[in-house]
């Protein structure tokens, strides 16, 4: 009897620990139209309530709240990030003409137009809004924006193969480079290039995050791997399994989580940034194609961008989209009741 009770006591117990590992209740609860063409990065507007993709030719704009398109903003030459810089303003980066574009973000009006390096990819933007750093892959430099004047500050050389950076409260930048599977650092005070930190076990990391609380770096790498990084310490701690072809890494501060979304698979991988672990705790099933997105810090709901992927006619080599297909998936958190 006694080693029946001890069972049951264990099956309980296992059954609360499943319980409390069971992942959280995201799925999709929505798509969204849009206009044939290639895309990139994408960010929310918490404020406006605006979701802004970068395309092939052009700005995709969309209401979060209707989830309808409103409308394309400017002219550009494979766009990688669309990024709200004021209230009226918008910074794209345009990748096949090595340039950075200011757009009013009412009707799309070229305001400026800079010169950057070769294929400006990821451009971020510095904690009191007041300069953009732009990655120039091709070339190996960051270019330094200012955001009111709409000019160049200066630019940095680094490495070729610069993918998505963040900045820590320190003015610390982190920079994913995939060429050299390493993290860049850029003390964005003074200027200089800091000593990198390697990925050994991460190919070609894109997406990247880091979580404030923690100060955790997560690193998204082409092999299915996530690479977690001390960003205190500067080194990596551990590399967890996730899909194949990701390209971004988003975080819900509020429900400490974060999100890669793996193009090649379809899948979104959910972390909990909880406890002295990032582990993996669940997974949604998406599209094939859908790597990049961005997610609304307001709500936590996500949004990856994604067309239907068909091989080629010749049936050999990549998978190509769809004509007509081009969509947002719309990813919510389920209220669950009582």
């Amino acid at each position: 009897m006694k080693h029946a009770l001890l069972l049951l006591a264990a099956l309980a117990g296992s059954g609360s620990a499943l319980a409390a590992a069971s992942p959280p209740p995201y799925r999709i609860t929505d798509k969204i139209a849009g206009p044939d063409g290639g895309w990139d990065y994408a960010r929310v507007d918490s404020r406006t309530h605006q979701l802004y993709v970068a395309r092939a030719r052009e700005v995709t704009v969309i209401d979060t709240r209707t989830h309808k398109m409103i409308g394309s903003l400017g002219v550009i030459a494979h766009g990688h990030s669309a990024v709200p810089v004021s209230d009226d303003r918008l910074l794209v980066t345009s990748g096949d003409d090595a340039s950075v574009r200011f757009l009013q973000r009412a009707n799309g009006k070229q305001l400026a137009r800079l010169t950057v390096g070769l294929k400006p990819d990821a451009a971020i933007l510095s904690h009191d809004g007041k300069r953009a750093f732009v990655m120039n892959a091709t070339s190996g430099t960051i270019s330094v924006v200012d955001v009111q004047s709409m000019k160049i500050e200066r630019t940095i050389k680094a490495k070729p193969g610069l993918e998505y950076a963040v900045l820590d409260r320190t003015g610390t930048m982190f920079v994913n480079n995939e060429d050299f599977s390493e993290i860049e650092l850029l003390d964005t005070i003074t200027g200089k290039m800091g000593q990198s930190i390697p990925l050994p076990g991460c190919e070609g990391p894109s997406g990247l995050a880091l979580d404030g609380k923690s100060t955790r770096l997560i690193a998204a790498c082409a092999n299915g791997k996530a690479a977690i990084v001390d960003a205190r310490s500067r080194r990596l701690v551990k590399l967890v399994d996730i899909g194949r072809g990701p390209d971004a890494v988003l975080i819900d501060e509020t429900h400490r989580l974060a999100f890669i979304p793996c193009g090649k698979d379809g899948v979104l991988d959910i972390f909990s940034l909880e406890g002295p672990e990032v582990r993996r705790i669940g997974r949604v099933e998406t599209e094939i194609g859908a790597r990049t997105g961005a997610i609304d810090p307001a709500t936590g709901t996500i949004y990856l961008p994604v067309a239907n992927m068909v091989s080629p006619p010749s049936g050999s080599g990549p998978l190509q989209p769809m004509p007509g297909s081009f969509h947002v998936l719309v990813i919510s958190r389920r209220q669950i009741a009582g």
